[in-house]
């Protein structure tokens, strides 16, 4: 087993939210994770940004539990509620195996935070049955600094979000006060150690960070205010997402402004920032398409 997998079962410090419950010992903190690693589905996933989903598509793994309660999860099932099935390593790993006999391009591991320790055992577990694929972090981006440095080497794609401006947004929509600085400051490490995105000959990511801005109604202009930030403090090289699928879903539902879609009035500035700021590399979602399988790239890198 590994080092952080040990420290995990007696005091759980894996997300910003350190909870320090023995997790070993049967307590749950925050997001309700146990000793034993819960996962909603798998299988062979297109929606992604298209060098993660390729030609043969992303092994997605979505892993139940959650270490943000956003008023308007779609996916608040498995993730708040905890739907799902319980997977020991062995388990864990034979779905790896069976996502890259599939041919899948890469792992792609979403909402992984409060099981990272049990994924990256089940990884060596796979990768001495077959080849090893990459593996692709899909994050809110709510992670912690010294959770990120133990990864280093062993993610080798990012696909992380940048969703709020202001600690009051992120307190009132994902009872996150602390994920502005926590975001911001785990997308700089992730930039750090994968840089730009880097595809092979095939058009599929190979290494590099993807961040994604998910538009929120009523808070676009935040949207605005993290493109500032990233070409200030990152610059145009980082592949951006823009999305529009904003859907009110869960808690969100009769909450204004959380209970309707995006308005063109409010999306239309985010594009123009995106233009403005000359981001390289990356996707931009028609407001009138708003599916995750109809993502626009507005420039492609030569890589």
């Amino acid at each position: 087993m590994n080092a952080l997998l040990d420290s995990t079962l007696m005091a759980c410090e894996l997300c910003p939210r350190r909870c320090r419950v023995a997790r070993g010992g049967g307590a749950r903190g925050y997001c309700k994770a146990g000793d034993t690693t819960e996962i909603f589905r798998y299988g062979r996933h297109d929606g992604e940004e298209p060098p993660v989903s390729g030609t043969r598509g992303s092994g997605a793994v979505f892993f139940s539990r959650c270490t943000l309660r956003c008023l308007y999860c779609q996916n608040y099932p498995w993730s708040q509620e905890g739907a799902g099935r319980p997977y020991d390593l062995d388990g864990l790993a034979a779905i790896l195996d069976g996502l890259r006999a599939q041919g899948c391009h890469n792992w792609n591991l979403v909402s992984p935070t409060p099981w990272l320790p049990w994924a990256m055992e089940a990884r060596e577990r796979a990768r001495r049955t077959g080849p090893d694929l990459p593996i692709v972090y899909n994050t809110s981006g709510y992670e912690r600094l010294e959770t990120l440095r133990a990864l280093e080497g062993w993610v080798q794609v990012y696909l992380t979000d940048l969703r709020y401006a202001r600690p009051e947004s992120a307190a009132e929509g994902s009872d996150a006060a602390g994920y502005v600085a926590s975001a911001r400051a785990a997308l700089l490490e992730m930039w750090r150690q994968t840089g730009p995105l880097v595809c092979d000959a095939e058009g599929v990511a190979r290494q590099g960070t993807i961040c994604r801005l998910l538009v929120l109604p009523g808070r676009a202009q935040e949207a605005v205010e993290n493109l500032a930030w990233l070409a200030e403090h990152v610059g145009p090289a980082i592949a951006v997402s823009v999305m529009a699928q904003y859907t009110p879903a869960h808690r969100a539902v009769g909450r204004d402004p959380w209970s309707r879609r995006l308005t063109r009035e409010e999306y239309e500035p985010v594009v123009e920032a995106l233009e403005a700021h000359d981001f390289g590399t990356g996707w931009v979602q028609d407001l009138e398409m708003p599916s995750p399988d109809e993502l626009v790239g507005y420039r492609m890198s030569p890589d």
